[in-house]
C-alpha cells in the first residue's frame, strides 16, 4: 500500500506504523496465533466512538458541511463510506439522499428470467414480477434507484473504456431525464466530461438462484456509501468504515482500510446489536490461501 506523505501532517514514524498494522490486518498478523478468524482490537484514535445515531455519526464525519457542498465536485470525489453489506448501503446512502435537497426521481427495473439460459425450467413462470423485483445481488443494480441531481454515482458496467466510461468509474449526476440519465466524470484524465448513461439488460456473472435474472436498468449505483468489494481500485482521501456487522469474508478489512491515502483520512464505527460502540472487529484471513499461491 502507497501512502501519501505529503496529505498528512503526521510524523514517518506514526505512518510507518500505520502503514505496518494495515500490512499486519492483510496477512492476519494480528492477535496469533488464529486460524484465519479472530477478533482484533481496532486503535483509539482511528474510532468513532461518541455517537447516538450511528449512520449520522458516520456521515457527519465522512462529507462534513455536505449540505453546503453537496454538489462539490471536489468535496465528493475523494470520499465513501465502506460497508460489507448491499442492506447497509443502501440504508446510507437512503439517508444521505433524504438529507440532501433537490428533486428525486425514482427509476424501477424490468425484470425477466432467461428463457435461453440451460437452467430454465417452465416452473419458473409462476415467479411474479414482484417477486423478481425483490431479488438482489452483487453485480447487477438494485430494482429501485432513487437520485437527485448532485447524486455521486459508480458505474457496474464497462460503458466506453475509451472515453473513461469503465466499471467502477465515479460520476456525478448533472440531469435525469425518463430514459437516460446525465452524468459527469469526477475523477481521473477523463474529468469534467459529460456523458449520457442508457438502460441496459444485465445479468449477474455468479447467479445465486437456480434462474438466470435479467434486469434492464441503469448500470449504476449510488456511491456516497458502497460495499467493501465494489470499493476495490478506488483510492479516497476520507473513508468511513462502518461495520454495525463484521466483515465475511477473506480480505475484506485489509481492501477496506487501505483505500485511504493516509491515516487522518480513516475513521471506523463499529458498534452491536443495541447501537453501543465497539473497539473490535473480526478479521478474516485465511492463510492458505496465502500458501497456495507460494
Amino acid at each position: 500500500m502507497r501512502l501519501q506523505h505529503g496529505r498528512d501532517n503526521t510524523s514517518s514514524d506514526e505512518l510507518a506504523k500505520f502503514s505496518k498494522w494495515i500490512l499486519q490486518v492483510g496477512d492476519g498478523k494480528i492477535s496469533e496465533p488464529n486460524d484465519g478468524l479472530v477478533d482484533i482490537e481496532i486503535p483509539k484514535e482511528l474510532l468513532i466512538s461518541n455517537f447516538e445515531d450511528p449512520i449520522r455519526a458516520i456521515v457527519d464525519y465522512t462529507y462534513p458541511n455536505l449540505l453546503e457542498k453537496f454538489q462539490d465536485v471536489t468535496f465528493l470525489q475523494g470520499k465513501a463510506i465502506l460497508a460489507s453489506t448491499i442492506e447497509v448501503v443502501d440504508r446510507i446512502n437512503n439517508y444521505i439522499l433524504d438529507l440532501i435537497p433537490g428533486e428525486e426521481k425514482e427509476y424501477l427495473s424490468f425484470d425477466s428470467i432467461d428463457r435461453t439460459d440451460t437452467t430454465y425450467n417452465e416452473s419458473y413462470e409462476v415467479l411474479t414480477p414482484e417477486f423478481l423485483s425483490k431479488l438482489r445481488t452483487s453485480g447487477i443494480p438494485n430494482h429501485k434507484i432513487k437520485l437527485k441531481v448532485g447524486t455521486p454515482i459508480m458505474l457496474m458496467r464497462n460503458l466506453d473504456q475509451v472515453d473513461g466510461l469503465c466499471n467502477g468509474t465515479r460520476l456525478i449526476v448533472t440531469r435525469l431525464a425518463n430514459h437516460v440519465i446525465e452524468a459527469k466524470i469526477m475523477s481521473g484524465k477523463n474529468i469534467g466530461n459529460i456523458f449520457y448513461i442508457p438502460r441496459m439488460s444485465m445479468s449477474p456473472c455468479d447467479s445465486p438462484w437456480p434462474f438466470k435474472l435479467i434486469r434492464r436498468q441503469f448500470p449504476i449505483i449510488v456511491s456516497y456509501a458502497m460495499t467493501i468489494n465494489k470499493s476495490q481500485g478506488q483510492s479516497l482521501d476520507s473513508v468511513g468504515l462502518y461495520l454495525p456487522t463484521p466483515v465475511f469474508s477473506h480480505g475484506q478489512l485489509y481492501v477496506a482500510i487501505s483505500r485511504v491515502k493516509s491515516k487522518s483520512g480513516l475513521k471506523i464505527l463499529i458498534h452491536d446489536k443495541d447501537n453501543s460502540p465497539c473497539s473490535t472487529t473480526t478479521n478474516v484471513v485465511y492463510k492458505e490461501v496465502f500458501e497456495a499461491l507460494g
